[in-house]
């Protein structure tokens, strides 16, 4: 009763629309208060602060400061055009260019906004010039951006290894695989609705054309290799490669001349607000897990299903039910915050893989991002494409579920995230 009388508090003051981290911060100061332990209280500002700090951590303002300077950079049409080169001609053509691209895209930002705000608008662009309705193209786009957090580097794989001390290198070798798996099931939702809906086609490219995107896409599809091969060699961490991904998008939009000095300040202010904002939330719930384990919740949660003999596909399943009925309420970071402390204990008590576990939770959190009233891709698509929210979301429908099938397909069968970490770095003893 204690534990439901927290999150459904908690869910009560986010639907009285205030700030999720003031929310996280109420529920706890208000239990600890009602429960007698209002002593407890001066503990607040050092679980905020242990919350926002650490070297892991730091990755975080920098992947959202790379993914904001590529976006201004003009990198994403360079990606774009090599992507269209490739696959324009296909049935749905500029659908799959818009997966393929987002691909290529999340080697380099980690974050499933920034993809849809920045790549987006071209994808969308390119889809409505060329003959897509609206509304068809705006859901690709939004659906397409979801893959950027699952392929390396990744917030939320960066977020997980900092809350459970998992490797976020191991973390990252392990999104590759089903990160191309999630890709390839959206273009498959793509060609099984081509021919129906009538999606129109580019001219076949040729080669003289695929050549040149493949020059001027060179140095941005270069990234990828630079940061994640800089890690797996050892050349530099996950938070160090965040740094390395800064300057080589500085470095390309100068050469480019896409991105002006005059431009940085801008860039700068907009990352360290989107970085505030996050981190800011992560204090609070810091502070609000502490709660959760105080009161001893994932013990009794353990204990719990222990009693009722729950099997590790059990655990799987209720983990997922939890995920997605959260996802229409909160914003996925948050979901990392809130589910992480309570999951961890559970998870470990029955033996789950955790890489595998930071994978499909992520998973998870991006089909959050479809789906109203907090889906975040949702929104940053509607901002440029000016498509309704309700109705944007209703035609993401068939990419949702295509996503959730990966997603249970990989809970079950985690030998698909766990081979390539395992085989780079060796099995974890």
């Amino acid at each position: 009763m204690l534990t439901l009388s927290i999150f459904l508090v908690l869910l009560a003051l986010i639907l009285l629309d205030l700030p999720l981290a003031v929310a996280l911060g109420l529920t706890a100061v208000g239990f600890f208060v009602g429960m007698g332990q209002g002593r407890l209280l001066a503990m607040l500002p050092q679980r905020m602060y242990s919350g926002t700090t650490g070297f892991t951590l730091l990755a975080i303002p920098f992947f959202i400061l790379a993914g904001n300077l590529m976006n201004t950079g003009g990198i994403t049409n360079r990606i774009f055009r090599f992507a269209r080169a490739l696959f324009g001609h296909f049935a749905g053509g500029l659908g799959h260019v818009s997966v393929v691209s987002s691909m290529i895209f999340s080697g380099m930002s980690g974050s499933a906004v920034a993809d849809a705000a920045g790549l987006g608008q071209v994808q969308h662009k390119a889809m409505v010039d060329n003959g897509y309705k609206p509304t068809i193209s705006a859901a690709i786009v939004a659906a397409a951006s979801t893959i950027g957090p699952v392929i390396p580097p990744s917030i939320p794989f960066v977020l997980f290894g900092a809350l459970t001390g998992v490797s976020v290198a191991r973390l990252f070798l392990a999104g590759f695989v089903p990160g191309v798996i999630m890709g390839l099931a959206l273009m498959v939702v793509i060609a099984l609705m081509a021919r129906p809906r009538a999606f129109p086609r580019s001219p076949r490219a040729n080669l003289r054309e695929v050549w040149d995107s493949l020059v001027g896409g060179f140095l941005p599809l270069m990234a990828p290799v630079i940061i994640i091969g800089g890690i797996t060699t050892g050349w530099f961490t996950p938070t160090e490669a965040s740094v390395v991904a800064c300057l080589y998008a500085i470095i390309l939009g100068l050469v480019y001349r896409d991105l002006r000095l005059r431009d940085l300040p801008e860039v700068f202010w907009a990352s360290i607000k989107q970085s505030v904002g996050l981190l800011f939330i992560m204090g609070a719930a810091n502070f609000f897990g502490w709660l959760t384990i105080y009161r001893r919740i994932p013990d009794d949660i353990i204990a719990t299903l222990t009693t009722l003999s729950a099997s590790n596909a059990g655990i799987y399943g209720i983990i997922i039910v939890i995920m997605l009925c959260l996802g229409f309420f909160l914003e996925g970071n948050a979901i990392f915050l809130i589910t992480i402390p309570i999951f961890l204990p559970v998870a470990t008590s029955y033996g789950l893989d955790l890489v595998n576990l930071g994978v499909v939770m992520t998973l998870l959190i991006m089909i959050g991002n479809l789906c109203p009233p907090v889906g975040m891709c949702l929104y940053a698509v509607s901002s440029f494409s000016r498509i309704g929210i309700l109705d944007l979301a209703r035609e993401c429908w068939p990419y949702i579920l295509g996503i959730l099938g990966i997603t249970i397909m990989l809970a079950y069968l985690p030998q698909i995230s766990t081979w390539l970490p395992n085989l780079v770095m060796g099995r974890v003893q």
